[in-house]
């Protein structure tokens, strides 16, 4: 079923795309090498966390918990620890890999009512929801891939000096 997106979607996915263009934008212009490099003492990388963002963020929220899709919902195992880089990974694929998953979540965005009840929920991990409709879910990844752009410009201004849209 398609629905004809709501100017409440339409404005939240305007804020969500803002933030996925600064997570992007933090990191354009670094090489495979400070995109791979540890700067914060838990050790994290910006690779990693555009992984985390990938998968436990938009594929996550918008595919297992807003949709119900029993391939991803099935499939949340097999990334036990998605801040974790393989060393073969390429850092354009991981990029490219969010991209693509940020493109699909918006699918499902446009596709769900703003009310529409969680399909599905890890009880059996996180115990009972703390967000209730895709409106709740969307709020909610506007802050977390805000709040972790805000990570990338403190890693990306330790790197390089470089910082994201600074008014003087």
């Amino acid at each position: 079923m398609t629905v004809s997106p709501c100017p409440e979607v339409q404005t939240l996915l305007s804020v969500l795309h803002g933030q996925r263009r600064h997570v992007l934008g933090i990191l354009d212009g670094l090489d495979a090498d400070a995109l791979r490099q540890p700067v914060l003492p838990s050790g994290w990388n910006c690779l990693g966390l555009i992984q985390h963002l990938t998968l436990d963020v938009e594929r996550f929220w918008f595919h297992a918990v807003v949709r119900g899709d029993e391939d991803v919902i099935n499939s949340l195992g097999d990334d036990s620890d998605a801040w974790q880089v393989g060393p073969n990974a390429q850092a354009a694929a991981i990029l490219d890999r969010y991209r693509t998953q940020a493109n699909r979540a918006d699918t499902v965005i446009n596709a769900t009512p703003v009310d529409a009840p969680l399909a599905w929920w890890p009880h059996h991990l996180f115990g009972e929801p703390h967000l209730h409709t895709h409106r709740d879910v969307l709020l909610h990844v506007i802050t977390e891939t805000a709040c972790h752009a805000g990570h990338l410009d403190t890693v990306r201004e330790l790197l390089d000096g470089r910082r994201w849209l600074v008014l003087t």
